[in-house]
C-alpha cells in the first residue's frame, strides 16, 4: 500500500472488510459521484467476499425500466450490520465476486487502525 492508501473495517465492530482506498471508484467524478456521496454512499470495484455476509434479493420493477435488478445486501460477517449493496451480477449465477456495482454506505466504515496516511 502507498501512504495515501486507507484501509476501512467495519464501523461497528472494527473488523477489517479488506477494502481500501485504492480500490474506490473514483475515475469518474461527476455530478452523479457527488450525488452518492452527498447520500452517504461510496463506490468500490471489487469486494473481498470472505468479509461479507450476503443476503441475495431480486427487485421486479415494470418491463419498461429494465425489467429486474439483481442485488445483494453486504453485511458484516462477523456482527451483521448492513454494510452496503452489491447490483448487477456478471456471468449466470448470483456470485458475490463478480458485481457490476458495489456501493458501501459511509457510516458503516471506519479507517483502520493499521491504515497509513
Amino acid at each position: 500500500m502507498s501512504q495515501a492508501d486507507v484501509s476501512y473495517c467495519c464501523g461497528s465492530c472494527r473488523y477489517p472488510l479488506n477494502l481500501t482506498s485504492t480500490n474506490r471508484v473514483t475515475s469518474s467524478i461527476d455530478s452523479k459521484y457527488r450525488r452518492s456521496m452527498s447520500r452517504g454512499y461510496i463506490s468500490f470495484r471489487s469486494i473481498d467476499p470472505s468479509r461479507f455476509t450476503q443476503v441475495d434479493k431480486v427487485q421486479c420493477w415494470p418491463m419498461a425500466w429494465a425489467g429486474y435488478v439483481p442485488r445483494s445486501k453486504l453485511l458484516c460477517r462477523r456482527c451483521g450490520v448492513l454494510i452496503g449493496y452489491g447490483y448487477g451480477f456478471q456471468g449466470t449465477a448470483m456470485s458475490s465476486t463478480s458485481f457490476k456495482k458495489v456501493i458501501v454506505k459511509i457510516r458503516a466504515l471506519q479507517p483502520s487502525e493499521s491504515s497509513t496516511g
